[in-house]
């Protein structure tokens, strides 16, 4: 977990940390997510839609910042939770790498020859189809695989399963009657660590920038060239179509570096091949959690 000097946490009147808005329910990858970045006290804020959540975790009123799935190792980049980040005034504190363990939960007593449906979120039903595919069982799409897990549990359910995380098994008392039944175990999701202001972050090592450039030729070059003459690694260079514009592009980039001097030097340079350049945060580089 990375340290923040100024971590911008806001506590409401009596005092009591505010929570950080999520996409999807209690339980949700989204919410270990968090609990791996701001310990596992913090207090969650769930939100229906990406479109929710930046606007809540934009409201200071209601919540001290926000984390939002941004790509998967497997799916790649999630495109309009990059738009919905460029178009706000958040910043990004600090990332999360997840692993993404789907796993069939049943209530207690419950064994594989009593299930009939399983429930889950469409992307996790097609994660696991080759195990899924062995049985007999209806497949069900539901709206998020922490609250098919719930649902189960509420109903004490004897004859659906839901595919969730071991953590919802946790939260609602479920068995993981199969465990890690997706296809590709080595699926990761990066989570984004969204504050509302600029934070300053201790042994910072990576920043997410957005730019534009004149798009005369050669000015994508000039830009990639000061970057890696600075010895900084670009580790995400994403382009998008510029709103309102004929077919130009802006493009988002996640540079790693050594120090902060090395950054500085390389955002100073920077200033003179760009025709726009904004600095989404400078945070420290997420580890891989198993």
């Amino acid at each position: 977990m990375s340290k923040l000097k100024s971590n911008g946490l806001a506590k409401n009147g009596n005092g009591k940390d505010l929570p950080v808005a999520i996409q999807g329910y209690e339980g949700s990858f989204h919410q270990v997510a968090a609990r791996i970045f701001h310990g596992k006290n913090v207090e969650i804020l769930p939100c229906a839609t990406f479109v929710d959540l930046i606007k809540e975790s934009s409201n200071k009123r209601n919540t001290k910042g926000g984390v939002m799935a941004i790509e998967n190792s497997i799916a790649g980049s999630i495109m309009p939770n990059y738009n919905l980040l460029q178009k706000s005034n958040l910043y990004v504190a600090g990332e999360v790498y997840l692993q993404i363990n789907q796993n069939l939960l049943v209530n207690p007593g419950v064994k594989l020859e009593d299930i009939k449906e399983v429930h889950s979120h469409p992307m996790a039903l097609q994660q696991c189809l080759g195990f899924l595919t062995k049985h007999p069982w209806k497949l069900i799409e539901t709206e998020d695989t922490a609250l098919s897990a719930k649902h189960i549990h509420q109903r004490s359910s004897k004859h659906i399963a839901a595919i969730a995380s071991d953590f919802a098994a946790e939260l609602f008392d479920l068995r993981m009657i199969a465990p890690k039944i997706h296809d590709v175990k080595d699926n990761y999701t990066r989570f984004l660590i969204l504050a509302q202001h600029e934070v300053e972050v201790e042994d910072a090592n990576k920043a997410s920038i957005n730019f534009h450039t004149d798009h005369s030729q050669g000015s994508l070059v000039k830009v990639l060239t000061v970057i890696a003459n600075e010895g900084i690694n670009l580790s995400k260079l994403q382009s998008f179509p510029i709103a309102g514009s004929r077919f130009n592009y802006g493009f988002h980039a996640d540079l790693e570096f050594e120090s902060i001097d090395q950054f500085n030097v390389v955002k100073k340079k920077l200033t003179a091949v760009v025709k726009y350049l904004r600095i989404l945060g400078v945070y420290k580089k997420g580890k891989y959690n198993l």
